[in-house]
This record gives C-alpha cells, structure tokens and sequence, in this order.
C-alpha cells in the first residue's frame, strides 16, 4: 500500500453500525474481490471490494469476514481469513498481511488463514438463522460474469439451503452515502492531491502538447503524493473530442485556439475524488469560449447551492435542468419560444447537457447510494454541469466535490482554480 493504513477505530464503527440492522441471530460473510486476468498469466492491478474494505480496512486479495454478532462462541463473533504467505509468495508477490498486522488494521481479534474458513464456518453456521451475503448492487452495474459473491452464493446454499437468506447490500447502501470524519479526511486527501495535478498541468500545457503527455503528468503528481492511482480512467480531451462524454483515448495534439475538457481525479486510501476542468490549450479563452465557461460555472454555482440535506434526486436534477435551459437561451443554442413548448418529457437542453449533474462519491466514484433516497448530512456528491457543442467543436465541464453538512454544504474543491481568469494567470504565468 502507498497510503499509511486508517485508525482501526473506523472500521470498528462500520462494523458496529452494519451490525445493529441485522436481524437477530444472523451470520454475514464478506469476500474480497476477484483477481482479474489481463493476459496470459497477468492479472489486472487487483482493487478490494468496496464493501469489505469499509467494513475491515482490509486491502488484500483473498481475504473474507465474517461477523456474527450473536454467537454463542464468543471468539467467532467476528473473524477476518486472510491469505497464508509463504517463502514462494513472498519472494514472487511480497509482502501480505501478518495476522498482527491484520488485527492492528482492522481492530478484529481473532484472524485466522482463509484455508480454515469452512471449518470454522461450519462450527457456528447452525446457530444462525439467517445468512446475510453480499454482491454489486449498484444499479449502475449489470454484471456478464459470475463474480466471486455470486460463486460463493450458489457454493453456500448447496451447503446449507434451509437457512434464510438476506441481502447486505440493502444495509450498505443505507450506510455508506454517510461518511464518518475520518473518511470525509480521505476524501479531502484524494481533493488535494488532485488540485496539486491539475496546477502542474496548467503549468505544463501548451500548443502541441499531446494529451497523454497531459496524463503522464497527473499520474506523476499522484504517485508522487502517494496516492493509488486513477480513480478512474482519465479524460484528457482537447477540441471536438470535449463532446465525447467518455473519450479515454487522449492521444491526439492539443491545438492552440482548442479547450482541453479534463475529468480526472486520485484515489487515495482506496477514496476518490472526481473533478472536471476545462482551460485554454494557448492559456487565453475566446470570447465565445468564455461566454460558454462563465455559463457553466453559473449553473454549477447554483445547483451547488441545491445540495443541502433534504434535496431530493429527481427534483434536484429538474431544477438543475432549468437553470442550464436560461443559460442556454442566453446563449443562442435554444429558443425560449420553443422551450416553451417543449415536451416536458424530452427537454431541450438535453441536446447540449445530456447526463445528470451529481452522483455520490466514495469508495466508488459513482458511491453505492440510493437515488430514491433525499440527501442528507454526511453525503459527498459531485456537481458537473456541462454544455457540448459540436458544431463548434467546443465542449466545457465543471466539476466539484460537495460534502453536505448539517448547516449546508462544504466545497471539498474550492481551492482548486475554477475562475477563468484564475486559470488563464497559471498559465501564463
């Protein structure tokens, strides 16, 4: 890990919250994401289960919890397996996790070696009534292949199929959305080690510049500053490639008179941050340009201001979607007489601001949350407005973290340059 590891006493407080909304005599196991094949015999940079993680602190493969805060054995009210290391791993993969260590982390006493899982298992599995199991829940993910949980499922109740069955998933999208102090620190963590990138390219761009040189350039920053990575692949799209909402390919020459749309963020003790920026490739916006940022930079001023415990998803996006239709008609790509008419159920705007404004940010980039569910204190939530034109080859997105608080809302990115003057300065300097 390059991040120092959190106080235990976090995951202590997520297992102790997750435990209180399991019915009585209930078992919950928890298993630790797939290794994912690359090529060959190349496995993809393995990323922990988000669920697990929150829950044990826990960044290794192979790695399952359990948790049975009713059993009558006392040692077995919560164990954590780990993967047993031995002379061939350590010299092949390094360094895992001592069962001191593994404790240290995650504040759970007894851990033993996952080969012992089924035994001990089946020691206190008949005490239990209801067996709570875990898989992706989040409704932006339709999976194609039988993930880990899902193998585990069908594995357990072959086992054991007259106990009753629960979904954890319900339990973790009711918890996660409300981050603890410690977690909302991470995140911050995660914001300014993006701030520090995106400064270091404003620095760097110039006319000619390739995008992936750009991209060169935050990664640097960010293992630099002893973040993991990417918290997502990385959106480096300079001119017409702005209007591509997901352009990943970030190989082509920056030009000047072009804006580059930039949407990236660092993950940092597996917490993210998602920012989106849009500068001047020559370090000086156009008239036209302009007019279009300081619109954007409107509607994010005000949806943010909507951001408060309370607000509810759908109407919060509607509200939003009026906001962006008056800039729009301000800047002569929709005509107020048509959206007059419009048809409620296919707005106008939707031709030059096509996706939604926010979604929860966390252990995922796009947090396990419930859009049926208002805001509330302790949420972190994006706000991206965007306007793309492709007739004009132009497209502009604004991106800030927003932490909602009792007492309204905190910008986690407000010291990351976003004023248009601001930026030109940088890069001029």
């Amino acid at each position: 890990m390059k991040y120092p590891a959190p106080e235990a006493s976090l995951f202590i407080l997520n297992r102790n919250n997750f435990n209180k909304q399991l019915k009585p005599k209930s078992v919950a196991v928890f298993n630790a994401n797939d290794e994912q094949l690359r090529s060959g015999d190349q496995n993809f940079i393995f990323r922990q289960n988000p669920d697990l993680f929150y829950l044990s602190g826990i960044d290794q493969e192979q790695t399952i919890l359990l948790l049975f805060p009713d059993c009558p054995n006392p040692l077995y009210k919560e164990v954590l397996f780990l993967r047993q290391t031995n002379e061939h791993i350590a010299v092949w993969e390094g360094h895992k996790y001592t069962k001191e260590e593994a404790r240290k982390v995650s504040g759970i006493q007894q851990v033993f070696w996952l080969e012992e899982f089924w035994n001990v298992l089946q020691s206190i599995i008949h005490y239990a009534d209801h067996i709570y199991l875990n898989t992706n829940e989040n409704d932006r993910y339709v999976h194609t292949v039988p993930y880990r949980d899902l193998r585990f499922i069908q594995e357990l109740k072959e086992r054991y199929p007259l106990h009753q069955y629960e979904r954890s998933a319900l339990i973790m999208r009711n918890l996660r959305p409300v981050k603890s102090a410690v977690e909302v620190e991470l995140t911050k963590k995660a914001c300014q080690i993006t701030r520090d990138a995106f400064v270091r390219v404003l620095k760097f761009t110039k006319p000619g510049v390739k995008e992936y040189e750009i991209e060169a350039e935050i990664i640097h920053e960010f293992i630099r500053q002893g973040a993991t990575g990417h918290a997502y692949n990385p959106i480096i799209a300079s001119g017409a490639n702005a209007n591509i909402l997901h352009y990943n390919d970030n190989n082509q020459i920056c030009q000047s008179g072009d804006v580059i749309l930039f949407d990236f963020g660092a993950e940092y003790a597996n917490y993210n941050a998602d920012m989106s920026r849009s500068i001047p490739v020559n370090g000086r916006f156009t008239k036209r340009q302009k007019e279009v940022y300081q619109a954007v930079l409107r509607v994010m001023r005000a949806a943010t201001k909507l951001l408060v415990a309370g607000t509810i998803w759908n109407e919060y996006h509607e509200e939003v979607g009026r906001i962006m239709e008056s800039e729009l008609i301000g800047l002569g790509l929709l005509d107020k007489h048509a959206v007059a008419k419009q048809d409620s159920a296919a707005p106008l705007y939707k031709k030059y601001f096509m996706h939604g404004t926010s979604h929860h940010l966390g252990l995922d980039v796009h947090d396990f949350a419930s859009r049926y569910k208002a805001f509330e204190a302790g949420n972190i939530l994006t706000c991206e407005p965007g306007i793309y034109i492709p007739e004009e080859g132009l497209g502009i997105r604004l991106e800030n973290n927003i932490l909602i608080t009792a007492n309204g809302n905190i910008d986690l990115m407000a010291d990351i340059p976003v004023e248009a003057e601001e930026i030109e300065e940088i890069m001029n300097a």
